[in-house]
């Protein structure tokens, strides 16, 4: 139906849209979207080929207009524009190296080339779905293997995270990326080191190089680069003397020295190992002939490296339990004998865990270590991070308080424990023998308490009862099976 002609002599008020067909049969639509930042109106033109599709895109921008959803002036950008905006000049300054090399390998090797052509305003959530489909698909690249579900999703949240952004700065109105879905993404069971497990590789442990590092890593549950950044400048161990009072040992030797000594300490977490990958240095990158860039003559940006904590809550203290303690002195004792035998090799750097010559361990030699040192033992294997499991549950059993967990731990986010934190076997038939007995309890359990007593505290109970007011005393006899009537009965009692 054509629109109703306004009246002859009438104009339309200030702001209002307009739509007119023009002399190239085209029909247009001007829709007043607010003020420029000169402070001119901003006025939004739309162009189309009937009238009942131009009507429809003029209401699409009141729409937007209305509910402060207005993007900024000015022709989209591509989504590759805005991606390779978002990377380079927003992400990279604000987020960590690891961080950074998820992004870029999302962005560069999978999001441009799947969706990077279109529009950022008009991407839809099945253009994400059906490239998260051809990126599962066999012939995605060929001769390779197709993408694991975790490839996917890292890159569906790169893009959700690049978008959260442009919505954040009015070049687009609603995110396509936070109702896309992504495939189901499986999950390895994760099972946590037994108790016997757990000893039977901290006994093998004292008898390898570096085996404190995996008495760290059980029993705190640090993480694999938080263990190798340690300096023993982070350490802190108070020992007491555990001989008795006045005795020689206490005059003539310090707590430390003591045969018999007790202690404890703390360990502060301030810095993380972390091994970089290399970049090419040859111009374009790969000319050089080979195809990973640690092969490369030129290479830079790779390495072992130091760098801050996972997140703030990294950044924490620990306690140290004695045998910890214990086991990180032998190791102190034993990196000093190798630091004689290396002489003038030596860099002292006050890292805990070395090489040969002082340097901190490489996270690939300290992998290797971990499985040799799970043959070792004869036990399963697992990752180096299953450790950090294990330690984790442990709280769980000690029903240590989730705030102090998270503390020890170095979580930020509460929901991090349930991925951390196992219902083992052993505490299900725990629980299940708590609830049977508390269910199933006898009555007359508490009135049996007394039966455990000895002849000779039975009697001395009676004596007491004998000195107690009638009403106390009845009870008190009562808790060992036996009645009376007043202070003469419990004399009675207690005297046999």
């Amino acid at each position: 139906m054509a629109r109703k002609k306004r009246a002859e002599g009438t104009r339309r008020p200030n702001g209002a849209s307009s739509i007119y067909e023009g002399a190239d049969r085209k029909w247009h639509g001007w829709v007043t979207m607010g003020v420029g930042d000169d402070g001119s109106p901003d006025r939004r033109h739309v162009k189309r080929s009937s009238e009942a599709d131009v009507i429809k895109a003029v209401r699409q921008l009141e729409q937007e207009r209305d509910s402060g959803k207005v993007r900024k002036p000015g022709r989209a950008w591509t989504v590759e524009k805005w991606l390779t905006y978002w990377v380079e000049n927003i992400a990279a300054p604000s987020v960590r190296h690891t961080t950074m090399v998820g992004y870029r390998s999302s962005v560069y090797n999978h999001l441009i080339p799947g969706v990077g052509k279109h529009r950022i305003d008009k991407l839809q959530p099945e253009h994400l779905e059906a490239l998260y489909r051809r990126m599962q698909e066999t012939d995605y690249r060929p001769g390779e293997k197709p993408l694991r579900s975790g490839t996917v999703h890292l890159a569906h949240r790169t893009v959700r995270v690049a978008l959260n952004e442009a919505v954040r700065r009015s070049h687009l109105v609603e995110n396509p990326a936070r109702i896309a879905k992504p495939p189901r993404i499986e999950e390895d069971e994760i099972v946590p080191f037994t108790q016997e497990e757990a000893l039977r590789v901290i006994n093998a442990a004292a008898a390898t190089r570096n085996g404190a590092r995996y008495v760290v890593a059980l029993s705190l549950g640090l993480r694999r680069g938080e263990a190798l950044g340690l300096k023993w400048s982070d350490l802190s161990i108070e020992w007491r003397h555990g001989c008795v009072r006045n005795s020689a040992c206490r005059r003539k030797l310090a707590a430390n020295e003591c045969p018999a000594r007790t202690g404890s300490g703390t360990l502060t977490i301030r810095r993380t190992l972390q091994q970089r990958t290399w970049q090419h240095g040859c111009s374009p990158a790969g000319s050089c002939g080979h195809r990973l860039g640690a092969h490369c003559p030129n290479r830079h940006g790779g390495g072992v490296v130091v760098s801050e904590t996972k997140s703030r809550a990294g950044r924490r203290k620990v306690g140290v339990p004695q045998q910890v303690a214990e086991a990180l002195e032998a190791h102190r004792a034993a990196q000093q004998r190798e630091c004689d035998h290396a002489a003038n090799l030596w860099e002292d750097g006050d890292w805990i865990f070395t090489n040969l010559v002082g340097r901190p361990v490489h996270p690939t030699e300290d992998h290797r270590a971990w499985k040799a040192l799970l043959r070792t033992a004869g036990v399963r294997d697992a990752r180096m991070h299953d450790a950090r499991h294990t330690a984790a549950t442990v709280l769980l059993v000690l029903g240590v308080p989730l705030p102090a967990v998270m503390e020890l731990m170095g979580w930020s986010d509460p929901s991090v424990a349930k991925r951390y934190m196992h219902v083992t076997d052993e505490l299900v038939a725990a629980i299940a023998e708590q609830v049977g007995g508390h269910l199933w309890a006898e009555a007359s359990g508490d009135e049996e308490e007394g039966n455990d007593l000895t002849d000779e505290q039975r009697q001395a109970v009676r004596e007491v009862a004998g000195t107690l007011p009638n009403n106390l005393a009845r009870l008190l006899l009562a808790y060992l099976g036996e009645g009376g009537e007043g202070p003469s009965a419990a004399a009675a009692s207690s005297v046999g």
